[in-house]
């Protein structure tokens, strides 16, 4: 994508689609001009209908062999299914087959994805103490060094990444919260939020800029990712139609990082109507009201846009917005 254009790139939904074609959906996205990639990193779908969850670095790999932009995970969970340590080793890895292409995107985690190996799952406070510590381990690696760490939450005996790249991939943190945003602008490269509003988000971007000024950082030099969840098709009342369906999770106005099953956010689902979604996600036919949606987010500071449509029809909706939106957005 020329470097005149907003950097637009696709959120790829493992917990939609099965592996094979959410690979060949990024092939498709790249060609109607889409910028990189990024994939979650779930064991679980939101809700059981959805039913795929596919293993991200797997997926990743294949995505970028047989495209050309980045490819980021955005984001996983460091510190409960993962030790950060083969969380570093898989990112190094993918790293040095593809330089340049890779970035890592942490989380806090939710339990549905992170409680299936057992043991007691804490209160936001420790998870979040937990990713940082997490991230902590991680540079330690990236320094392709041996490292030791005897931390609160972890453990490393000296050891060192035997396989790495000539540039470590950035790290960045994923967040809605504005102190953690703070202490990700300190501690990591860029940070990574959901789509609410401008104004929340560009209120999160400011406490990131702090943090990044506090540690003699350089704001301006960090990434600043936002998702966009979106429900486009060619009549409005099918957009509703299928946010409702296939993304009810978007509607839920509460946390869910303490809901365990697929199969409880199916029942919640069932109370899922199509104004639930105002002001939490676009329910619109119309690809210009996505555009001036999109556009408001690259005006409060992101520097990378990714969109997911809820629509079962990708292809559709690829096509229309790499045709329609995309080369009107403005960095």
């Amino acid at each position: 994508m020329a470097g005149s254009r907003a950097r637009v790139g696709y959120a790829a939904m493992l917990e939609r689609f099965p592996p094979s074609e959410v690979v060949a959906l990024t092939v498709e996205a790249e060609q109607a001009g889409f910028d990189g990639v990024m994939a979650d990193d779930h064991f679980q779908p939101w809700t059981a209908h959805q039913g795929q969850a596919g293993f991200v670095w797997n997926v990743m790999t294949a995505m970028a062999e047989r495209t050309r932009g980045s490819v980021g995970v955005g984001a996983t969970c460091p510190s409960f299914r993962w030790h950060p340590a083969v969380v570093a080793q898989a990112a190094a890895t993918l790293e040095s087959m593809y330089p340049g292409r890779h970035w890592l995107g942490v989380g806090s985690g939710e339990a549905i994805s992170e409680h299936v190996v057992g043991g007691y799952w804490p209160e936001a406070p420790e998870r979040i103490a937990r990713m940082f510590e997490a991230v902590e381990i991680i540079q330690k690696l990236f320094t392709g060094r041996d490292v030791r760490h005897d931390g609160r939450f972890f453990t490393l005996e000296r050891s060192r990444l035997w396989t790495m790249p000539d540039v470590a991939p950035p790290i960045y943190v994923a967040t809605s919260g504005p102190v953690t945003a703070r202490r990700a602008g300190a501690s990591a490269d860029g940070i990574i939020t959901v789509a609410s509003t401008p104004e929340k988000v560009a209120t999160l971007f400011a406490r990131f800029d702090d943090g990044a000024r506090s540690a003699g950082k350089d704001p301006s030099a960090a990434t600043k990712i936002v998702q966009v969840h979106l429900a486009w098709a060619p009549d409005d009342a099918d957009a509703a139609e299928q946010a409702v369906r296939e993304w009810p999770n978007g509607a839920m106005r509460f946390s869910k990082a303490d809901i365990r099953s697929p199969h409880d956010f199916e029942q919640m689902a069932r109370m899922v109507r199509p104004e639930d979604f105002e002001g939490r996600l676009l329910v619109s036919s119309d690809p210009d009201a996505h555009r001036r949606e999109i556009q408001a987010y690259l005006d409060v500071g992101a520097t990378h846009v990714y969109l997911h449509n809820v629509s079962a029809d990708q292809r559709t909706w690829l096509k229309v917005f790499g045709r329609e939106v995309l080369p009107a957005l403005t960095p």
